[in-house]
């Protein structure tokens, strides 16, 4: 029977999320709202523009921190699209001081995490272009406490996220080595806590150090720093 199950990025996102959605709302109110007390509870309309070319990510942390603010968001472009400026993206219907309370927020958010998507997708189109084979991906120097947010622009925008965290996949880069005095002994020790199920990845500098991590029994070789013929030559 064929499948007719549907899902979208959305459904990779955990739960917490929406906690973390209410601990930046209550960062950014720790007391009194005195602009929201001024404009009050008259029921407004915001539109939101998309002033530069880009693609939009982000729309399930804008939809659920206008949620906790009993706003409601209505979208005139789907999650993913290419838009082309000025385009009316959204408008957010709710109490004028809901609205305000919620719209820095919001527009860091979905600001961020669209330029995060617009330059995956910029990158993609790049591969494409010079008919590149491998795989463009993240890396794990995302900003604390946006690590969620911004991963998930990447995949939007057609980007490996490569780790998402310190648990994902265990990564030996130079200073690992260095401690355990080489590349194979960093690899036995990891090798030893962290199960068959996840990859062990070894950042390597010169062709020596990468062949030693495919004897040691690394999955991924990751080669640092090494440009032009050098790459092509080791990569071979």
């Amino acid at each position: 029977m064929e499948s007719t199950t549907t899902s979208s990025l959305e459904h990779l996102l955990p739960q917490n999320f929406k906690d973390d959605i209410k601990a930046w709302l209550k960062e950014d109110i720790p007391s009194f709202d005195y602009g929201g007390y001024v404009v009050g509870d008259d029921v407004k309309i915001a539109s939101l523009l998309g002033k530069t070319p880009g693609v939009l990510a982000g729309v399930p942390f804008f939809n659920e921190l206008f949620r906790q603010l009993n706003c409601r968001v209505d979208w005139f472009l789907k999650e993913g699209e290419f838009f082309q400026p000025v385009k009316e993206v959204a408008r957010v219907h709710g109490k004028a001081r809901n609205i305000l309370l919620g719209e820095r927020t919001a527009l860091n958010i979905i600001a961020r995490c669209s330029g995060i998507a617009t330059r995956a997708k910029r990158c993609n189109d790049l591969k494409k272009k010079h008919g590149f084979h491998g795989v463009i991906a993240g890396t794990r120097k995302t900003t604390p406490g946006f690590r969620l947010v911004e991963k998930y622009g990447m995949l939007v925008g057609g980007a490996d996220t490569h780790r998402v965290d310190l648990s994902s996949m265990v990564m030996l880069k130079d200073n690992h080595i260095w401690s355990q005095g080489s590349i194979t002994q960093a690899v036995n020790r990891a090798r030893a806590v962290s199960g068959f199920s996840l990859k062990v990845e070894v950042e390597c500098r010169t062709e020596s150090e990468a062949d030693e991590a495919i004897l040691a029994g690394a999955n991924v070789i990751m080669l640092d720093n090494m440009q032009g013929e050098g790459l092509k030559t080791v990569a071979k």
